[in-house]
């Protein structure tokens, strides 16, 4: 299976892009953030042109996440059990199963800064997020939770830590966050960086940050013990990231040779 997950920053503005992308990467279930796109109108018979089903949960406005299949899209759930809202309930995780492997497709709360109601609210939305994932992976079966945490798990993945010691993405809080996901069971599939020695998945779009790579590892794939095991080889595509109009964030790409399933070459090719 070639699974990847990707904040497009609109799926509207990005579909161009978005259309090429997974033609030439052929992933088997991609999951997107930020699709900003209500669910009646995401481009499903685009996507469906190269073989993908689609789930998407969005109200149109802001935030929106999606999953895309071309091996199975079933038992599909939007949010979760006592998802906290600010106020109400946000369109930010959706779950399915693709080929037996349980996938969410989540896009965390920014926080916006440490004094801010939005910060107690991210952290309030990571431990409930912990909650529901927790049956799928005590079950025992292949489980991932990929999309953008707004979390950078530690000062490795941040291109100067200095300047954010102030900020969130950052806290000592944020980051148990984090840590008490991974203790249900999950490995950080740490991808391999296609320049200099940190995978960066996010950069700011002001002048020079992408060029200069001082990006941010946000966007995470988490898998339970039976996928992690399974992992080949995980990239960030920065290749998506180059070019007119891009989105400020690159795919993250994981291949995995799960039991029972047709292996996906290097190219997308099998």
């Amino acid at each position: 299976m070639r699974l990847a997950t990707w904040n497009v920053n609109s799926v509207k503005a990005r579909l161009p892009r978005l259309l090429d992308w997974l033609a030439g990467t052929a992933p088997d279930v991609v999951c997107l953030q930020e699709t900003k796109c209500p669910d009646g109108a995401f481009p499903a018979a685009e996507v469906g042109e190269l073989g993908y089903e689609v789930a998407s949960h969005s109200d149109g406005r802001w935030n929106g996440v999606a999953i895309l299949s071309r091996v199975g899209l079933t038992d599909v759930a939007v949010g979760f059990p006592d998802e906290p809202g600010f106020p109400l309930p946000e369109a930010r995780a959706i779950a399915a199963t693709c080929a037996g492997v349980r996938i969410w497709s989540v896009y965390v709360p920014n926080g916006r800064a440490t004094d801010d109601p939005h910060y107690t609210y991210k952290l309030a939305w990571l431990a409930a997020l912990r909650d529901a994932v927790t049956p799928a992976v005590a079950a025992g079966g292949p489980v991932a939770v990929c999309g953008d945490f707004n979390v950078a798990p530690t000062d490795a993945d941040v291109w100067d830590p200095a300047l954010f010691v102030t900020s969130t993405h950052v806290t000592p809080a944020e980051r148990a966050a984090l840590a008490a996901l991974r203790d249900l069971g999950l490995s950080d599939v740490v991808p391999t960086p296609m320049k200099g020695p940190h995978p960066y998945t996010y950069w700011d779009y002001r002048a020079g940050m992408f060029h200069q790579n001082k990006g941010m590892r946000i966007d995470l794939v988490y898998a339970s013990a039976p996928l992690a095991r399974a992992v080949r080889s995980a990239y960030v595509d920065r290749e998506a990231r180059k070019g007119k109009g891009p989105s400020d964030h690159a795919p993250v790409v994981v291949d995995a040779d799960l039991p029972g399933a047709e292996p996906t070459g290097p190219t997308g090719q099998r």
